[in-house]
C-alpha cells in the first residue's frame, strides 16, 4: 500500500492487540490459580479485554488482505502479485502453526486457512460476477459463525468430522481445536467484507461519518443483537439447536468494529503519524508470534517460561514480568532490522527459493 493511502488505525489495531496478547498469554499461563476469581474486578476486567484479542487480529488480517488484493483487481487473477504473495504467506502461516505445535490447529493455522478461503472466493467472484464481492464473504462469515448453533451442542470430547484423523478433527472440533475453523474463521471472512467496503469507499473511510457508521454497527452487534436473536429463538422453540448462541461470536466483532471506528477518529484527530516503534510491533506480529510461542511455552526448543514458572506466580510478579516481557519484544523490534541483516546468509537463499516458486519478483 502506498504511505499516503496506508490507514494508520489498521497498525494501530494491530500493535494493541499483539501487547494484550503478550500480556493476555503470559498471565495466563504463570498466574497462580488462587487468584484466578472472576468476581474480582482487576481480574474479570483483564478476562473482559481478553476475550477480543484474537478477534481483533483475525479481523484484520481480512481487511488488510483483501484491501492490498483490490488495489490490483485489474490484472488476471495469478498475475495479481497480491494472489501470489497470500498463496504465499498462507503456506508460511501453516508452517510455522504446524512447527510450533504440530498437535494442534492453532490461529496461525486458522490464518493461513482464512487467506486461501479468500483467494478462493475472490477467484470464483472473478469467474461469476453475479454479486458484490462483499456479498460472497459476508455470507460465508454468516455460514460460519452460524455452524456453532450444532457445533454448541456437542460435547468436548464429540470429536467432529467422527473417525476422521486427529489433524482433521482438530481443524474443527477435536482435542486440540485451539482456533477452530468453524467459527472462528467467520472473523476472517467479516474482515474480508470490511476490506472489500474500505476499498469501494476508500474516499470516504477518513470521514466522520464513516467512523460513526462503523461505531454504530459495532454498537449494535455488541448490545442489541443478542435481544433480536434471543426473540426469534423463542418464536422457534427448537429445543436443540438455539440460534442465540451465535452471540457469542457477534460480540466481540461488535467490540472489533467499536475499536476500529475509534482508532479512526483518533487517525483523524491526530493526523499524520509518522513511523516508531510501537506501530513497527503490529507491522511484524508474526515474528513476534513466534518468539513469544518460543519464549513463553517452550516451543521447538522445550525451554520456556512454562517450564519453570507454570501457574506459580502472584498479581504482582506477574504485573511486572509482563512489562519486562513487552520490554523484551519491543528491543527486539528495535533491533530487528540489524538482526536480520546478519541473518541474510540464511534468510536470503529461503526468501529467493519461494519468491521463484510463486513467481514473485
Amino acid at each position: 500500500m502506498k504511505p499516503k493511502s496506508r490507514f494508520i488505525f489498521i497498525d494501530i489495531a494491530r500493535s494493541i492487540a499483539i501487547l494484550l496478547m503478550l500480556e493476555g498469554h503470559f498471565v495466563d499461563d504463570l498466574l497462580m490459580d488462587s487468584y484466578r476469581d472472576p468476581n474480582n474486578s482487576i481480574y474479570s476486567t483483564w478476562l473482559f479485554i481478553r476475550g477480543f484479542t484474537s478477534p481483533v487480529f483475525l479481523t484484520v488480517t481480512g481487511i488488510v488482505f483483501v484491501y492490498l488484493l483490490l488495489s490490483s483487481s485489474n490484472e488476471k487473477y495469478w498475475e495479481n502479485i497480491r494472489v501470489r504473495k497470500g498463496f504465499k504467506r498462507a503456506i508460511e502461516l501453516l508452517f510455522w502453526g504446524y512447527l510450533l505445535q504440530y498437535y494442534a490447529f492453532h490461529v496461525l493455522q486458522c490464518i493461513g486457512v482464512g487467506i486461501l478461503t479468500i483467494l478462493s472466493l475472490y477467484g470464483l467472484y472473478r469467474i461469476i460476477k453475479v454479486v458484490p464481492l462483499w456479498i460472497y464473504f459476508f455470507l460465508m462469515g454468516t455460514f460460519i459463525f452460524s455452524t456453532i448453533i450444532y457445533f454448541g451442542t456437542l460435547e468436548k470430547t464429540d470429536y467432529w468430522p467422527v473417525n476422521a484423523p486427529k489433524f482433521i478433527q482438530n481443524m474443527f472440533h477435536g482435542e486440540h481445536s485451539e482456533f477452530p475453523i468453524l467459527p472462528r474463521m467467520g472473523y476472517t471472512m467479516y474482515g474480508a467484507m470490511f476490506g472489500v467496503l474500505m476499498h469501494d469507499f476508500k474516499e470516504h473511510v477518513k470521514k466522520w461519518s464513516f467512523a460513526a457508521i462503523v461505531i454504530l454497527i459495532g454498537l449494535f452487534l455488541y448490545t442489541c443483537l443478542k435481544d433480536i436473536l434471543v426473540y426469534f429463538d423463542n418464536m422457534l422453540k427448537n429445543e436443540t439447536y438455539h440460534i442465540y448462541k451465535v452471540d457469542w461470536l457477534y460480540e466481540p466483532l461488535g467490540m472489533v468494529m467499536i475499536v476500529l471506528g475509534i482508532l479512526m477518529l483518533f487517525e483523524k484527530v491526530v493526523g499524520e503519524i509518522k513511523p516508531n516503534l510501537f506501530l513497527k510491533m503490529g507491522q511484524n506480529t508474526l515474528t513476534v508470534f513466534i518468539l513469544h510461542m518460543i519464549f513463553l511455552y517452550g516451543c521447538i526448543t522445550g525451554f520456556g517460561l512454562h517450564q519453570f514458572f507454570a501457574k506459580s506466580l502472584t498479581p504482582w510478579q506477574v504485573f511486572f514480568g509482563a512489562l519486562l516481557f513487552w520490554t523484551l519484544f519491543f528491543t527486539i523490534i528495535h533491533y530487528l532490522a540489524t538482526i536480520k541483516e546478519k541473518l541474510q546468509f540464511i534468510l536470503a537463499p529461503i526468501s529467493k527459493f519461494f519468491n521463484k516458486f510463486y513467481n514473485i519478483q
